[in-house]
Order: C-alpha cells, then sequence, then structure tokens
C-alpha cells in the first residue's frame, strides 16, 4: 500500500480499492486465526484489557505492566525467600547493593503510578539472616594421623632425628 491517493478520490473509495486488489491477489489467504470467531465480542473491552491480552498472546511478561515500585516490592520480597540460595556473603551483598541502588533511584524520579512503599534492605541485617538460614556445615574432627609406611619416611624420619641429637 505504497501507492498515494488520487487527487479527487475519496479516502474511503481508495481504501475499498486496496481492500478489494488486496484480497484478489489473495494477501489474505491462509491469515492465521482465519475462520475463527474473535474472541471477546459479547463484552465490553477496556484499553488495559487490550494491553494485557495482546502481552500474552505475544508471549511477554506481564509484570512490565505493573507500576516500577510494585515490581521492586515483588523483587524484594522474591530476595528475602532466596537467602538460602546465595553462595557468599560477597554476592548477597552485592545483590542488596544493587536493589537498594535502583530502588532508591526510582523513588527520586518522578512518580510513575502509586506511590507504594517498600523498605530499603539493610545489608548487616540481610546477612545475618542469612547466616541463620544457611544449612549447618558439619565440623570434621581433626582425623587420625595416617600411620608412616614402615619402609620409606619412617626410616628417614629416624636418620634424621638421629643426625640432630
Amino acid at each position: 500500500m505504497t501507492e498515494r491517493k488520487p487527487a479527487g478520490m475519496r479516502s474511503e473509495d481508495w481504501v475499498e480499492r486496496q481492500i478489494r486488489e488486496a484480497r484478489e491477489r489473495g494477501a489474505f489467504d491462509n491469515l492465521e486465526g482465519a475462520g475463527k470467531p474473535l474472541r471477546g465480542l459479547n463484552r465490553t473491552f477496556t484499553s488495559e484489557e487490550w494491553a494485557r491480552d495482546w502481552v500474552q498472546r505475544s508471549g511477554g511478561d506481564l509484570e512490565a505492566l505493573l507500576p516500577p515500585l510494585l515490581i521492586l516490592r515483588k523483587e524484594r520480597a522474591a530476595l528475602l525467600t532466596a537467602l538460602p540460595t546465595f553462595a557468599s556473603e560477597k554476592v548477597l551483598r552485592d545483590t542488596i547493593a544493587d536493589f537498594n541502588h535502583r530502588l532508591l533511584d526510582q523513588y527520586r524520579r518522578p512518580m510513575d503510578g502509586p506511590l507504594i512503599a517498600v523498605g530499603v534492605l539493610d545489608a548487616d541485617e540481610t546477612v545475618e539472616q542469612w547466616r541463620a538460614t544457611r544449612p549447618e556445615i558439619p565440623q570434621n574432627p581433626d582425623p587420625e594421623p595416617t600411620p608412616l609406611p614402615a619402609s620409606g619416611l619412617r626410616h628417614r624420619l629416624r636418620r634424621l632425628v638421629r643426625r640432630t641429637d
């Protein structure tokens, strides 16, 4: 549909002509959903519902439609739930610093949606919680010393001891 509307032709007539020519060329044959009824025609449809349905059909993430502070609140809860999975204190502290930085940055911006209270994570307190949730590492007692073989090292050690006497 790159051709321009001829001067003096009504827009409606020109659009109808474009559709008729496309139909004759077969441009509408074998389209996805051809012959199937349109969903939801019997109910009112808001722009929010349309956006949600479009994101779902496209395979997108519905959380992208949430206000930024609500996303951060959910992320904070998920982070605290996942504390035992952190491999080291450094990784946890880096994750907390990144979260707090993004949260404070969001609070500094003009509000995009409702004001939702999300608390900054205290690194030391969260690390203490992490330590409390970690499984106890069993303390191995000192292993029994392995006896030296009769020949070899024991013999050499005796010779060294004799030389120093």
